[in-house]
């Protein structure tokens, strides 16, 4: 982007004066004097909670746009959906945009751009496996010094001056830290790059950040050996290398005893692509670790896999490992942990972190040692019958609180508005295996018996995902929005890898005149009180589609709300819950409510200009309170869209 000099100087000039004014993070990450937004999650804790209160349940329906801005013209391809949660600190907003993840400096009363800072990979940005927007970015000061940190497409940690866009000449080389220098398993002579990056912030904590890892969707991987997710720390001054944790042990470590074989040394993947969260205090960080290359065989890396789809808390200045605590064995159901860990002081005195999962369970643990707060039991569980496969025999169940989302296929789970549409649910599940119990695990596409594969709840998309969850700090309620959607887990031989099995062509979810097969609600959100472990309320996420209300077999027949299957993006104030529809399904609307936290009931329905695509954040600056978030999916560019009262 070219800006006149002198522009450029008067922008930077007004935002020094800004910037130079202190702000005190409190232990949650927010600011504790001011209506700021200045972590992805809202603070360290990732309760994705603020306390203002100027919006409330008696004038939100009064809300109206502030200001929007569009990311049209931002990039060399459109923006259509941006996923990402701006921050926002002293009146001014910095956020992702664009496929190439541009970094911009808005005005957070007008929209206004006062900098873009526009990554340059050429085919490093071509060959990248996660392209697009990104998540967010991170946000640093001390004293005098900000900076807003961010990491490219092309896998690259920036730092630049939050006052002018510029890069940091003091960090690594010109600015940039290249992520691709250290990596295990990265030289792969079949491949020009390394199969890494990450969409997520980093994490910047206690002087350091903290950078993630994600790879290519993991179904249909290209080969059975790829690049280690490690996760590493780096000074945030500097941009030295202060430490690595290994998520896929080396001889020697521990959690190496956990891989039977060979496949220790060139298996992949397990990375951490989900936000991390942290504990200043406690000088603690907690990943949420994904599962190891191929997501639905494991059959060349037998063993639990350590520290595959764990939670493991690190040392943020050393990287020594603190606890762990793995949620899966030998993941093959790509049920890794997507959500960043929500930490609370619950009003009962306990100091807990939370893992919402795929599975939709709620994992507890003591955020200091790792000791769960209800006990997590192993059970034994289905094995499979899929050649060369190795299947743990227990899986580890949380016996509290109760899980917040659907985890069967059986006869009882099937539609059963009429006899009739129960039966045809039934007809559609002929030639498939039904997940009856939870770990099921996947089967052939043309397996000897005659089935050709697996009906599973829940999908590798649901329960829960990477919109994560809202804590209320005040009650130590956990707000969790999740998605009921059957996934089809059948394997075959890719041509294309060297892999034996993996996600198979072809085979698809049944539906019976284009109606889901299984029972509604498609999308919820669940309030549960964490003291306690009890659920207090679910809602719809969102009403009933007219494809379901006007479909034939449906005439006469009263459809309670069914939600639609998306995974809702949430805020949690201290009045009110904000729940958006979300996107991708046509059932979504661009609608997001306003919800009483205390018991469920919708306050208002705020109609919005597009499907939300980011979760929904607020701040307060000058004495006015904003709602904001990123909306699209409807073919236009993608706008961040700001709602204040009048």
């Amino acid at each position: 982007m070219i800006i006149r000099k002198s522009v450029f100087l008067g922008v930077a000039a007004a935002l020094g004066t800004l910037l130079s004014a202190p702000v005190a993070l409190g232990q949650t990450g927010t600011s504790v004097d001011q209506g700021d937004w200045p972590v992805y999650h809202g603070g360290f804790f990732s309760q994705r909670y603020s306390p203002l209160d100027q919006i409330n349940a008696d004038n939100v329906a009064n809300l109206e746009i502030a200001w929007r801005f569009s990311t049209a013209n931002f990039g060399p391809s459109t923006d259509f959906n941006n996923p990402s949660t701006p921050l926002e600190i002293d009146g001014v907003l910095y956020a992702d945009v664009a496929s190439t993840r541009n970094v911009v400096a808005l005005d957070a009363t007008t929209g206004q751009v006062l900098w873009m800072w526009r990554p340059q990979e050429g085919d490093r940005y071509d060959e990248a496996p996660r392209k697009g927007a990104g998540r967010g970015v991170a946000y640093y000061r001390s004293g005098d010094k900000a900076r807003v940190i961010d990491v490219t497409p092309g896998y690259q940690l920036v730092s630049l001056d939050a006052a002018t866009g510029i890069p940091d000449p003091n960090f690594g080389v010109n600015g940039k830290v290249d992520l691709f220098v250290g990596l295990r398993n990265a030289d792969d002579p079949r491949f020009p790059y390394p199969d890494i990056g990450i969409s997520a912030p980093p994490l910047v904590m206690n002087d350091v950040i903290v950078v993630g890892a994600a790879h290519r969707t993991g179904g249909r991987p290209r080969s059975k050996s790829n690049v280690k997710g490690d996760i590493r720390g780096y000074d945030v001054h500097t941009g030295k290398l202060l430490w690595t944790f290994h998520t896929i042990p080396e001889r020697g470590e521990v959690g190496y005893e956990s891989w039977l074989d060979e496949g220790v040394e060139f298996t992949g993947n397990a990375g951490v692509w989900a936000p991390i969260s942290g504990d200043p205090d406690l000088g603690l960080v907690y990943l949420p670790v994904e599962d190891p290359t191929g997501d639905y065989f494991g059959g060349d890396r037998p063993g639990a896999n350590l520290f595959s789809s764990s939670l493991v808390a690190v040392d943020v200045k050393t990287g020594e490992r603190r606890w762990h605590f793995q949620q899966i064995h030998h993941d093959i159901w790509d049920w890794d942990l997507p959500a960043a860990p929500v930490l609370a002081d619950l009003p009962n005195g306990r100091k807990i972190v939370m893992s919402v999962s795929k599975q939709s369970f709620v994992y507890a643990y003591d955020r200091a040692t790792g000791e769960p707060i209800w006990p997590i039991v192993e059970r034994p569980v289905p094995q499979g019958d899929v050649p060369g496969e190795w299947y743990s025999p227990t899986q580890p169940f949380p016996t509290r609180p109760a899980p917040f989302d659907r985890q069967t296929v059986t006869e009882d789970d099937l539609l059963d508005w009429t006899p009739e549409i129960h039966q045809l649910a039934l007809e559609s599940t002929e030639g498939f295996r039904l997940s009856r119990e939870l770990y099921t695990p996947p089967s052939l596409t043309d397996d000897p018996d005659g089935t050709r594969g697996l009906l599973s709840l829940p999908s590798s998309t649901g329960g829960a995902n990477w919109e994560g969850s809202t804590m209320d700090p005040e009650t130590g309620i956990l707000y969790v929005p999740s998605r009921t959607q059957l996934q089809m887990l059948s394997l075959a031989k890719n041509p294309e890898s060297d892999l034996d099995l993996s996600q198979g062509f072809g085979v698809r979810v049944p539906r019976v005149q284009g109606l889901e097969i299984i029972k509604p609600p498609y999308g919820r959100v669940t309030a549960i009180d964490m003291n306690t472990g009890e659920h207090l309320w679910m809602i719809a996420n969102a009403d009933t589609p007219d494809r379901i209300k006007n479909h034939p077999l449906l005439q006469g027949i009263d459809i309670p709300p069914t939600g639609v299957p998306t995974r809702a993006g949430t805020l949690l104030t201290k009045t009110l819950l904000f729940v958006a529809e979300g996107n991708g399904t046509p059932d979504a609307k661009p609608i997001m409510r306003a919800v009483n936290k205390q018991t469920g009931e919708i306050v208002h329905v705020m109609e919005l200009p597009a499907n939300q695509t980011g979760i929904p954040f607020t701040y307060e600056h000058n004495g006015k309170q904003y709602l904001a978030l990123f909306v699209g999916g409807s073919g236009g560019a993608a706008e961040l869209v700001a709602y204040a009262l009048p």
